[in-house]
C-alpha cells in the first residue's frame, strides 16, 4: 500500500474510530459547548462534533482536507438540523470574508496543519471582534520524562498518521497569533501510562 492510499483512504477512517469514544466525546461537548451563531470548524473530519453544537449554533462552515473524512460525516450531517457548508480544503487559506463568523472551533487538527500559526491567523481574521475560538487539541505534555518520548517518537509518528505533531504547545500557539487563552483545561486521558505521549489534551477558549 502506498503512503498516499494510506493517507487518504485508510487513516481517515482509523481516525473516525478512534476519536469516537465516550471519554473523548465528553469532551467534544464540553469543547463545543458556548458556541454561538456561524461557526467556522477547521478540521471537520467525520463530523465528530455535530451531536454536540449547542442550539445557538445557526450554521457551521466547514474546512475539510480529506474526501473520505467528509464522505463519512454525511451520516451525522443528515441527522442536523444545523446547516454545514464545505467551504474550503485547506484551514491555512480560507477563502471567506474577514469577520463573517461568530465562533471557530478546531478540534484534534492542530496537530496535523503544516503551520497551524497561519490557521490560527485566518481564523482570527474570519472570527469577528468579540468572537471566540473553542479548540480541543493533544500536545505536548508537562513532564519532561513525557516530552522526551514525544520527541523521540514524533517523527515516525507524523510519518504513518498523516503528519500529526505531538510537540505543539497549544496555548503558546494561540497567543503567538494574537488569541487570547480566557479558559484552559489540561490533562491526559485515562489509560496507561505508555499511551501519554499521544494523551495529554488541552482543552481552550481564545478570543
Amino acid at each position: 500500500m502506498s503512503l498516499r492510499v494510506w493517507d487518504e483512504r485508510v487513516l481517515p477512517r482509523l481516525t473516525d474510530r478512534a476519536l469516537r469514544g465516550h471519554e473523548v466525546g465528553e469532551l467534544r461537548a464540553a469543547a463545543c459547548a458556548g458556541l454561538t451563531g456561524r461557526v467556522l470548524e477547521i478540521g471537520f473530519g467525520s463530523g465528530l462534533n455535530v451531536r454536540w453544537y449547542p442550539p445557538d449554533v445557526t450554521s457551521v462552515t466547514a474546512i475539510e482536507p480529506s474526501d473520505v473524512g467528509w464522505e463519512l460525516s454525511e451520516p451525522r450531517r443528515s441527522r442536523s438540523a444545523v446547516p454545514i457548508q464545505r467551504a474550503g480544503l485547506d484551514g491555512q487559506r480560507l477563502d471567506l470574508p474577514d469577520d463573517s463568523h461568530d465562533s471557530a472551533l478546531v478540534t484534534f487538527s492542530l496537530c496535523t496543519i503544516p503551520d497551524p500559526l497561519e490557521a490560527l491567523r485566518e481564523a482570527r481574521r474570519v472570527v469577528r471582534q468579540g468572537g471566540r475560538l473553542h479548540a480541543l487539541e493533544h500536545g505536548i505534555a508537562p513532564e519532561e520524562s513525557v516530552r522526551r518520548w514525544q520527541r523521540r517518537i514524533e517523527p515516525p509518528w507524523g510519518a504513518v498518521a498523516g503528519g500529526c505533531h505531538l510537540t505543539r504547545d497549544m496555548p503558546a500557539l494561540l497567543e503567538s497569533v494574537g488569541w487570547r487563552v480566557e479558559h484552559r483545561e489540561q490533562d491526559y486521558l485515562a489509560g496507561p501510562a505508555l499511551a501519554r505521549p499521544w494523551t495529554y489534551v488541552y482543552r481552550l477558549v481564545a478570543g
